[in-house]
């Protein structure tokens, strides 16, 4: 009897999680640690996520560190993983999570929308000079495969980037690398992306006998609505007003750093305003200079200029994809607490990672991960039972009564029937036929490693 068989032959909790990222393929072990049947349902053939589609390649090591990770998460008995399912399409949310047997739904499938830039036609003018940040870092990361059949973005001297925070940073970093990577080349010199990233360009073009003014290059420009001090690139540990000056010191630091190795530049204190046009394509923006008093943003009137360029990238953060059947609140799904990730009006549907916290980076998608595992669903299933006196992974007093409240609903949910196992198995073997799944996810993942 296969170790599947042995998990379908006795009562267990059945849990499926869309997105086998960080986040869901972390969610994924931990129900299997616990014996808990957890169907991992991935939109794409790998589910790397945004580790392999938005972080920039450079990031070579930490990349194979992730993959490696999420690859023995979800090889764990008692994690199923069923590959290319589209939720809404494929999958209805509705009659997934009221699908007898099943106890939760967990939303783990980040966020990949950009964030919209709210200026009058700018949207028109997609691929016509202006780009949001998803598709560009997805280009870069792509275009070099051999089956890449996307959009080519290619990039431009004078690039104007718009945000602040470590993805405006990188948007701007590809855009400098490949500039002088180009330029590199028509020298006949072969630099790689990575080699470049590593070493910096100004000692990459030293290493070559060049300067930066040898080849008169200008690059890209961020250009934030706030200070320097203000961009989150770092982050305080708490509030006090001692560590926000640090914190303040240490993002100066990190700009200058970032000027000095990738020739950076920063335009704080900078608010766009209006596209200009050229006819049915961008030429640049038009800006407005703004203040910071007492912590308020200010507009400056009467500031207004001009800046001419042939390529805009808007970086101002990501928003989870609108799913059918999934209440919204802004851009936002509609959640009871964050401190638990429950759905409004979804019993036994959570959101976790990115999706939840917004925040976009690994570190924070693993953490949350667990807080909302262990905070919250492990205790709606009935596994792990929390009073609402008792402390809740650091909750806030004020939200352990919501966390409570949230617990309650369920804390006696069943466990799936045999019968109820196999059934629900029976249509993840459809989903498996379809794609030519081979039912074992070692043997998948190597079949279909990234280039």
């Amino acid at each position: 009897m296969s170790n599947l068989d042995q998990l379908l032959a006795e009562p267990r909790h059945l849990v499926v999680i869309c997105g086998g990222a960080v986040s869901g393929s972390e969610a994924a072990a931990i129900c299997a640690a616990r014996g808990v049947l957890a169907v991992v349902l991935e939109q794409n053939t790998r589910p790397y996520g945004k580790i392999e589609d938005g972080l920039p390649r450079w990031h070579d090591k930490l990349r194979r560190q992730e993959y490696a990770r999420i690859d023995e998460n979800l090889s764990r008995p008692g994690v199923v993983f069923v590959p290319r399912v589209t939720l809404g399409r494929d999958l209805k949310l509705p009659e997934l999570a009221a699908r007898p047997g099943v106890s939760a739904v967990l939303l783990a499938n980040g966020a990949w929308r950009d964030r919209p830039l709210v200026l009058d036609g700018i949207d028109h003018l997609q691929g016509k000079g202006f780009v949001y940040q998803n598709p560009f870092v997805y280009w870069f990361n792509h275009y070099e495969d051999t089956d890449y059949a996307g959009p080519a973005y290619g990039v431009e001297q004078g690039a104007i980037v718009v945000g602040g925070g470590l993805a405006s940073v990188d948007v701007a970093k590809i855009i400098n690398l490949e500039l002088y990577r180009n330029a590199l080349a028509l020298r006949g010199i072969d630099v790689s992306i990575i080699e470049l990233e590593h070493t910096g360009i100004p000692k990459t073009l030293a290493a070559h006998h060049l300067n930066v003014e040898d080849l008169g290059i200008t690059g890209a420009t961020i250009y934030y609505r706030r200070r320097v001090q203000d961009m989150p690139i770092a982050f305080p540990k708490d509030s006090t007003p001692e560590q926000i000056k640090r914190t303040e010191l240490v993002r100066e630091k990190m700009v200058k750093i970032l000027a000095e190795k990738y020739l950076l530049r920063v335009k704080d204190c900078h608010i766009p305003v209006a596209p200009l046009r050229d006819g049915e394509r961008l030429r640049g923006l038009r800006f407005r200079r703004s203040r910071m008093e007492q912590g308020k943003l200010i507009e400056v009137a009467d500031s207004d200029y001009e800046v001419e360029s042939k390529l805009v990238i808007s970086s101002i953060g990501s928003v989870p994809e609108p799913l059918p059947d999934i209440p919204r609140k802004g851009e936002l799904y509609d959640f009871i607490d964050a401190a638990t990730g429950a759905v409004r009006g979804q019993t036994g549907v959570f959101g976790l990672g990115n999706v939840l916290t917004g925040q976009g980076n690994i570190k924070d998608s693993r953490e949350n991960a667990h807080e909302i595992m262990e905070g919250a669903v492990l205790a709606y299933l009935g596994i792990e039972e929390r009073s609402a006196g008792e402390t809740m992974l650091g909750v806030a007093p004020s939200r352990r009564e919501q966390i409570s409240n949230v617990i309650d609903q369920a804390v006696s949910t069943p466990k799936a029937t045999p019968e109820q196992l196999r059934s629900f198995m029976n249509l993840v073997y459809a989903r498996w036929r379809e794609v030519d799944y081979p039912g074992h996810y070692a043997s998948w993942i190597e079949r279909h490693r990234p280039t």
